[in-house]
């Protein structure tokens, strides 16, 4: 029965490498460039986690995330987070209406935006921390609680939430609990020249391209599920366990930069989404393998949100992807002879 699984998996990952090209072709048709961070987007998608994007105003955010739901057939729903916006603004509330009937009056609940299976959480850090912890109970539980009452959120749910680098830390920074409940931290970049003008070709002598559906929530949820079945051997999950260890000061074998540098590293969840990212990467490349490159690819991404630089860092302009990049030349893959 497993081996028959396996092949079935397997056969399962060479349809998902070929849809992923006609998924690009189709978000190519309004999306120019941000291969990766696309790709990323993704890759989150199908661990079943979330991410969190940064990038100033004007780089297609929000249209790439829109592109992404219509493509794969899902619910999208904008958040704009306002410093007076409140929890029940996006879990929902519930209001009394009266039957003209009868007389009666009954409650209702009425689901806010939360209840779609994309969320754009735009600008996280301008909201109040209660209203950042409901949307970490959705993010965490796949739950809302709103009037005692406790609702379960539709699958695959998945929440890309904005940060402007302007003003990255907001009235209402996020905590370190809720950075880390993100998989991936993505930076958004400005395009090149020649995607810049291509963008501006294309936005301003019509329509934009219209895509059509390639995947189902339903395919989704099956591709998560592949994810979580595809094997990793000891020598990428041993990768990963140190490259995570590696970030934490004090710890025996940590190179001196880290000592030096850092105030506290990543926790065991870094690790986690390594491997998971690492599987999810290999299967969108047709790949039912698993190796150090995969874990290399996410190690920015799943680790930069996640290390903490000290005063030290700061005064030399050293920031957590420089120690990400540091750590990478560090780190050596284990060799056969440790297990041998």
């Amino acid at each position: 029965m497993t081996q028959k699984r396996s092949t079935q998996d397997a056969e399962a990952v060479e349809k998902l490498a070929r849809a992923k090209e006609v998924m690009l072709r189709e978000i190519h048709k309004v999306i120019i460039g941000q291969n990766e961070i696309i790709e990323h987007m993704l890759i989150t998608m199908f661990c079943r986690g979330h991410c969190l994007v940064v990038g100033v105003p004007g780089l297609a955010k929000t249209l790439m995330v829109q592109t992404i739901a219509k493509v794969l057939q899902l619910k999208f729903s904008r958040i704009q987070f306002t410093p007076d916006l409140m929890p029940s603004d996006i879990t929902g509330t519930t209001i009394i209406e009266e039957d003209v009937s009868t007389g009666k009056r009954n409650f209702r609940f009425v689901r806010g935006p939360l209840f779609g299976n994309i969320i754009l959480a735009d600008e996280i850090n301008r909201t109040p921390p209660k209203t950042q912890a409901a949307l970490l109970q959705a993010m965490q539980e796949y739950q809302v609680t709103a009037g005692g009452q406790t609702y379960d959120l539709a699958l695959p749910f998945f929440v890309l939430a904005t940060q402007n680098p302007i003003e990255q830390a907001g009235p209402y920074p996020l905590p370190q609990a809720q950075l880390d409940r993100f998989m991936l931290n993505l930076y958004i970049d400005y395009p090149t020249p020649d995607e810049e003008r291509a963008i501006i070709k294309a936005t301003t002598y019509g329509e934009l391209g219209r895509v059509k559906p390639v995947l189902t929530g339903r395919d989704i949820l099956l591709i998560e599920d592949i994810v979580r079945r595809v094997p990793v051997s000891d020598h990428v999950l041993d990768y990963a366990v140190r490259m995570a260890r590696m970030t934490r000061p004090g710890n025996d074998g940590v190179p001196g930069f880290v000592n030096q540098y850092v105030s506290w590293g990543a926790g065991p969840r870094a690790a986690q989404n390594l491997v998971l990212g690492a599987k999810a990467r290999a299967i969108l490349s047709g790949r039912y393998s698993v190796t150090c490159s995969d874990v290399r690819a996410l190690a920015h991404p799943v680790l930069r949100h996640r290390i903490f630089t000290n005063f030290n860092a700061d005064a030399e302009g050293i920031s957590s992807d420089d120690i990400v990049d540091l750590l990478l030349d560090e780190v050596e893959e284990p060799g056969a002879a440790e297990y041998a």
